[in-house]
């Protein structure tokens, strides 16, 4: 059996779901970043300067986060499908804060357990890191 790699419905998707994640994020709309997330003990997210394993320890961390700025510009940003209920979105990013670039990896899934705001796309996984310029 051969998997579908990147239908193009299932990338509109995911790439709206991935939009309004980062719309959210700039806007430091915490219910729906945490709407995105999976609220489950698998669920990993290593941040810049932190780690947090499971969704109770994303929500907490929320809570006193500092917001990203909103001069946050993304490049390069990757979506990647695979069938129709996983993907990765891969993106740079800038802002006027830091000299460093930016990268942010996200592991999507659909989950029917999960609320129907996006068709269903959480995130599952997410790891967000900084270095030099290249």
């Amino acid at each position: 059996m051969t998997m579908e790699v990147n239908r193009p419905e299932i990338v509109a998707q995911v790439a709206a779901a991935f939009e309004a994640y980062e719309r959210a994020l700039v806007d430091n709309d915490v219910e729906t970043m945490n709407a995105l997330f999976w609220d489950a003990p698998e669920t990993v997210r290593y941040g810049i300067a932190e780690i947090q394993h499971g969704g109770d320890a994303i929500l907490r961390w929320r809570e006193t986060c500092v917001p990203v700025p909103r001069s946050r510009r993304l490049h390069r940003t990757v979506v990647t499908t695979f069938g129709g209920d996983y993907a990765t979105v891969s993106t740079e990013f800038t802002s006027d804060t830091t000299p460093l670039t930016g990268r942010q990896m996200q592991t999507w899934a659909r989950l029917h357990e999960a609320n129907d705001m996006f068709g269903g796309w959480t995130i599952v996984a997410a790891h967000v890191s900084l270095i030099e310029p290249v």
